[in-house]
């Protein structure tokens, strides 16, 4: 690592009390939030480059603006899969290192990103070659398709980078360690940030790409923090090590990989595609309508992602807990998370309901805008706790190895009820019933969550220690 990377890295973990920091003994609440903080601020972090892009893309051109738009679901797409091995990823290390099997971890690290290169190797070469063809079928309007093409070809031929970002990230947080992470995220997205208006409009001695520039400072930016990740991991710096000779294919572990990491990549996709197909509901409505679900659901983005990261917190914890075979702080944990999550929630629900005015104009001055939105968020927003009972205990299931389980509720709750209850509904109450599905499922989601927690079946885990390398088998 660098200095200024180690001197950072040093002084965040003393701030975050990470450096000795043991999820299996103590308390759970200090240990929970010292886990969770740094990842809010990651996620933030990605927040500010997404706005950054946007900023410096709007900038040169709208069809450019627009070409992002248009290629948004397709780089979501393919993170989600990534997202579902990184989860696969963070509960192996997780259990392993609970079960105090640090060599088992370390395989199961080096397996994860070996299989992550492959895959998105794969996945990158096909959509290379399928890009033109997708975007196509979107419908992209001719000023708008060239661009939208090369942007995603380049996105393709890199995702490689994102995808063992991706694999830093979720490796790390599975050994307890957040702040490392983080570090290595600022320092990638100041980067990026610093050089899309170089490459995009030409500046200094570069050439002037366009919205192609915005793609390559993305993955640049996203090589350089890979190469970081995979020597702090390769040198065993900080947290999880990994071997090259531990990378030769595996069948098996890439059977268990997909088993844990599958089910992960259906539940964040099915989260996306629920949230589009309302669109099919929201659209039979004026503009006003649709101008207020954007901004509302943009505002749920920024609500739970406090709840995002607590549940990633809960499961590194529960998956270190459950390989140490310590089931029932597994479940204290779940448990805390859950109830910490229904108040901070609820009351930042108060706020929403109180302020909704505020909250809306800040995005339009379009009173009828304002007024649907107002609508949408004193319906939900007392609903704001139970979301983060549902991401708590889902939390606790991807820690099981119970990846499935977890996007049952997700799918089940946000696609197969939230969606026919706006359709239905809608048509009686008007917009007002699209705002009304998205509080009710948010209560049944935390009710059949809790209800399938209570049952124990995650105590069953699919463990991931072992069988692993041979002892001493480096």
């Amino acid at each position: 690592m660098s200095n200024p990377l180690t001197r950072a890295r040093q002084t965040l973990s003393k701030a975050f009390s990470q450096e000795d920091l043991d999820l299996t003994e103590g308390g759970i609440g200090k240990p929970l939030i010292l886990l969770s903080i740094p990842i809010v601020i990651t996620n933030l972090f990605q927040v500010a480059y997404n706005l950054a892009d946007t900023f410096w893309v709007g900038r040169y051109s709208t069809e450019a603006l627009a070409a992002i738009s248009f290629a948004f679901p397709m780089v979501f797409l393919l993170i989600s899969l990534g997202l579902g091995l990184s989860v696969a990823g963070s509960v192996m290390v997780a259990q392993n290192v609970g079960a105090g099997n640090e060599r088992e971890a370390e395989y199961a690290a080096s397996q994860t990103i070996a299989f992550s290169v492959v895959t998105s190797v794969v996945l990158g070469l096909f959509g290379y070659f399928v890009v033109d063809d997708l975007l196509a079928f979107f419908g992209a309007a001719p000023d708008v398709y060239p661009l939208a093409v090369d942007y995603m070809r380049v996105i393709a031929l890199g995702l490689v980078f994102m995808f063992g970002f991706l694999m830093f990230i979720s490796l790390m947080r599975g050994y307890g360690d957040t702040v490392t992470p983080m570090v290595v995220m600022f320092f990638s997205v100041l980067l990026n940030i610093v050089l899309d208006p170089f490459l995009i409009f030409g500046w200094w001695v570069f050439p002037r790409m366009g919205l192609e520039g915005a793609a390559y400072a993305t993955i640049f930016s996203r090589a350089l923090a890979f190469v970081a990740g995979l020597a702090i991991m390769f040198g065993g710096v900080r947290g999880v090590e990994i071997h090259l000779g531990d990378m030769k294919p595996d069948a098996d572990f890439a059977r268990r990989i997909l088993k844990i990491g599958l089910p992960a990549s259906v539940e964040g996709t099915g989260r996306a595609v629920s949230i589009n197909l309302m669109l099919l509901v929201v659209g039979l409505f004026p503009t006003p309508v649709v101008a207020a679900f954007g901004i509302g659901t943009r505002v749920l983005s920024v609500v739970f992602m406090p709840a995002i990261a607590m549940a990633r917190g809960v499961e590194t914890m529960s998956g270190q807990n459950i390989g140490a075979d310590n089931y029932d702080r597994a479940a204290e944990t779940s448990w805390f998370a859950a109830k910490l999550l229904l108040v901070v929630l609820s009351l930042v629900g108060l706020v929403g309901w109180i302020w909704a005015e505020p909250i809306v104009s800040v995005f339009t001055t379009d009173a009828d805008v304002v007024a649907v939105g107002v609508t949408f968020l004193r319906y939900v927003a007392p609903t704001f706790g139970f979301m983060g009972i549902m991401r708590a205990y889902n939390g606790s299931f991807r820690g099981a190895g119970k990846t499935l389980t977890a996007a049952t509720i997700s799918v089940g709750v946000l696609g197969v009820f939230r969606l026919p209850f706006a359709w239905v509904a809608a048509r009686t109450l008007g917009s007002e019933g699209i705002w009304l599905a998205f509080a009710v499922s948010n209560v049944l989601g935390a009710t059949v969550a809790y209800l399938w927690f209570q049952r124990g079946t995650w105590r069953e885990a699919d463990v991931t220690h072992g069988p692993g390398p041979a002892p001493g088998d480096d």
